[in-house]
């Protein structure tokens, strides 16, 4: 199989209501061409694009080709189960969204301490490994957003569990909050296969500081900037694919491109990046992901990510007129910044252990002066 996955959660947006705002006949085209060059891997979920990813999968995917001719992996939401039964309930409507008999692969959603201990109260290791048996999943695995030691307890106490997802990209090897490094250096001691997620940082590592690209487009002109974060993951041993949320063509045209006879970095090109990981690390403000998990349940509605990327333009650039223009545009649709009640739920959310409320108000302080 081809190590480049179509990750289903930021497909390309029309404000369609019946799917959930996306342009399904543009994200028809892009699966298209994908399957077209011989990709196969597809990552969704039960709460991306606020539901819609399953069920998109579904028609666009499944409904239109052989089931031998694509790999599905979907996740169990553990923070919206409180029984047993409702595993079951899920689990079903899952099969039903993505039109098929059984899951490839099949995750428990987000494992961290919280969603861990209430996977182990709800005995959903043996739920998962249960619909193995019965044929209904392939594989069994998690995605994972914690820390090293966490990654260890879990795999010390369930050896069954063949496959981990974890946030692997050239910005966070290092980080000591995310421990790109050390997690994969985890799993590679319990023999346990890798998927990647996040290798571009949610879209921050294609667009980096100029200074920055200059590195990457010096070391090899031919390589487009993007291209360095999903290389250097799929590089690394024992990885099974590296997903990317792809939105429109040309991203996955030059994904394709790359990855269709992948060739891993050079010492040079590693050399490279060392350096440019030195730029990043201070031009980035809020290490913000985009992937809103912290926005689900915000009582005040507030548009985290998109207030966070706003931030980081302005201290990677400089503020001006347009990016006031896009935050009262986005404050005109939810709550802003300063509207932030201190719930903390937020942050309780975040694979990234951002300090969302404090980082809330530093964004006000720029933009609401």
């Amino acid at each position: 199989m081809k190590k480049l996955g179509f990750g289903l959660m930021r497909l390309p947006q029309n404000g369609s209501a019946e799917w959930g705002g996306v342009d399904i006949d543009e994200a028809r085209r892009l699966i298209d061409r994908f399957m077209e060059e011989g990709f196969s891997y597809f990552d969704t979920a039960w709460v991306y694009h606020g539901g819609f990813s399953e069920k998109l999968f579904g028609e666009l995917v499944a409904s239109r080709y052989p089931r031998d001719k694509f790999t599905v992996t979907t996740k169990m939401p553990v923070w919206e189960t409180e029984t047993e039964a409702d595993l079951e309930r899920i689990f079903n409507a899952q099969l039903e969204n993505c039109r098929v008999d059984y899951f490839d692969y099949y995750f428990l959603h987000s494992l961290g301490t919280g969603n861990y201990e209430k996977s182990e109260r709800l005995h959903g290791f043996e739920f998962i490994a249960r619909k193995k048996q019965e044929g209904k999943i392939r594989h069994i695995g998690f995605s994972f957003h914690d820390n090293a030691e966490k990654l260890d307890e879990i795999l010390n106490a369930h050896p069954e569990i063949e496959l981990v997802q974890l946030q692997i990209n050239y910005i966070d090897w290092e980080s000591d909050s995310v421990q790109s490094r050390k997690c994969y250096e985890t799993a590679m001691r319990h023999g346990v296969q890798v998927a990647v997620m996040e290798p571009l940082k949610g879209g921050n590592l294609a667009a980096i500081t100029p200074k920055a690209a200059e590195i990457l487009r010096s070391e090899n002109p031919d390589m487009s900037i993007a291209s360095w974060g999903i290389r250097f993951a799929a590089s690394l041993d024992n990885i099974l694919v590296v997903l990317s949320g792809m939105s429109d063509m040309a991203q996955l045209e030059d994904n394709m491109g790359y990855m269709n006879e992948f060739r891993p970095l050079s010492l040079s090109e590693r050399n490279a990046l060392d350096r440019t990981v030195r730029i990043i690390n201070e031009s980035i403000a809020i290490p913000c992901t985009a992937c809103r998990y912290c926005t689900d349940g915000c009582p005040v509605k507030i548009n985290i990510p998109e207030f966070f990327s706003l931030y980081n333009q302005q201290s990677q650039f400089s503020l001006n007129g347009g990016l006031r223009w896009k935050f009262g545009e986005t404050a005109g649709k939810g709550g802003k910044p300063s509207d932030c009640v201190a719930c903390g739920q937020c942050e309780s959310h975040c694979p990234q252990h951002i300090k969302i409320i404090d980082s809330l108000k530093r964004v006000a302080e720029v933009f609401e002066e």
